[in-house]
C-alpha cells in the first residue's frame, strides 16, 4: 500500500462522497503502521487563569469573562500527588500545565523543583506544557528530569492569526525546535472545530507532519461561554471522525491522542475515531473541562485490539 498523500488529495478525500474511502484508507494505515498499544497520560492544571494571551477558544485568557478558576503555581506537593495518582491509574506520563505566555524565573524554578520530586517519588514519564520557552529554560527543565515538551500548533498556520494575536505560529515553532535540539520528545497537536475549511484542516495535518511530533493530541472544540468561540456549537461527530482519519493518513505512525472534547463524544463516535487512527488518550481532569474516564477509553481500546498497560519510556 502506498502511504504517500499530498495536500490536494487530502482535501479531495474530505468531500462527502469520498468519506468511506477516507476512513477505510485511514484504517488500513492504522493497522499497518500504528503500534498496537494504547497509552494514556494525565495532566495537572498547575497554574490556572489570568493568562495574558487572547486565544479565542480558551477560558483561561484574562481577556474573557468565563468564570474560569484562577490560582497561581500549585507547588511541588500537588504535582507529586498528581503524579502518584496518574501512575496508580495506569498512565504512562503526567504533564505539568501552566496558563500564561511563559514562566517567570521563580515559577520555572518551582517547576524544576517539582520535576525532581516527581522523579524521586514515581517512575512515571514527565511532560510539561509551559507556554513559550527559551533554550536556557528548556535546558534547566531537562536537567530537572523533564522528558517531553508539549506545545500545540492549535490550527492551520493560515487560520491561527484570526484566533490569536498575541503570539504566532513562529513563536511556537521556535520553542519546539529548541526542544528538539536539546533531545526532548515533542507533543504537538491542536483543536478541530474552530471554523477551519477542508483546505485548512489539510494544511494543519501537513504542518504537524513537518513538526514530526512523538504524539499528536487531538482536541475537539468545547465551546465555552464568554469566549469569542463560545457560540460555535459542538462539532458534527462525522466531521470529528473524518478529521482524525485525515490526520492519520498524513501522519501514518504518530500516536493520535484523545484530548479535550472527548467527553462531548458518544462512545460510538470515539470507537469510530479509534478505528480510523486514534491510538492514545488523556484521561482524568483536563484544564477547564472534564476529561475522559480511564476505564471507558481503556475498554474501547481493548475492544479495538490494543494492548493497554505500562511500558514507559518517557
Amino acid at each position: 500500500m502506498d502511504l504517500g498523500i499530498d495536500i490536494d488529495e487530502a482535501v479531495a478525500l474530505l468531500k462527502p462522497d469520498r468519506r468511506q474511502e477516507l476512513r477505510e484508507r485511514a484504517h488500513e494505515v492504522t493497522v499497518r503502521c500504528v503500534e498496537r498499544r494504547f497509552d494514556f497520560c494525565s495532566i495537572i492544571n498547575a497554574r490556572s487563569g489570568r493568562c495574558s494571551e487572547d486565544c479565542k477558544w480558551c477560558a483561561q485568557s484574562g481577556r474573557w469573562r468565563t468564570g474560569c478558576e484562577t490560582y497561581g503555581w500549585v507547588g511541588t506537593d500537588a504535582c507529586v500527588k498528581a503524579a502518584k495518582e496518574a501512575e496508580s491509574n495506569g498512565a504512562d506520563r503526567i504533564g505539568i500545565v501552566t496558563s500564561g505566555r511563559c514562566l517567570s524565573p521563580e515559577d520555572l524554578d518551582g517547576v524544576c523543583a517539582a520535576l525532581r520530586a516527581m522523579r524521586r517519588a514515581t517512575s512515571i514519564g514527565l511532560c510539561a506544557s509551559l507556554g513559550l520557552l527559551s533554550e536556557d529554560d528548556l535546558r534547566k527543565l531537562k536537567d530537572a528530569g523533564l522528558q517531553r515538551i508539549h506545545c500545540n500548533l492549535e490550527a492551520a498556520p493560515s487560520l491561527f492569526p484570526s484566533l490569536c494575536s498575541t503570539h504566532t505560529v513562529a513563536d511556537k515553532l521556535a520553542t519546539l525546535r529548541a526542544a528538539r535540539r536539546l533531545g526532548f520528545q515533542i507533543c504537538c497537536g491542536g483543536i478541530i472545530g474552530m471554523g477551519e475549511t477542508d483546505e485548512q484542516l489539510a494544511e494543519f495535518a501537513f504542518a504537524l507532519k513537518e513538526v514530526a511530533p512523538d504524539s499528536i493530541p487531538v482536541n475537539v472544540l468545547h465551546p465555552i461561554g464568554g469566549t469569542p468561540l463560545g457560540d460555535r456549537g459542538i462539532l458534527d461527530p462525522e466531521r470529528v471522525v473524518d478529521s482524525v482519519a485525515l490526520l492519520r493518513l498524513v501522519n501514518p505512525s504518530t500516536p493520535l491522542r484523545f484530548a479535550g472534547g472527548r467527553r462531548d463524544m458518544s462512545d460510538e463516535t470515539a470507537a469510530k475515531c479509534i478505528y480510523v487512527g486514534m491510538s492514545a488518550g488523556i484521561a482524568g481532569p483536563l484544564l477547564t473541562t472534564p476529561g475522559a474516564d480511564f476505564a471507558d477509553d481503556r475498554e474501547l481500546a481493548v475492544r479495538a485490539g490494543y494492548a493497554v498497560g505500562a511500558a514507559r519510556n518517557g
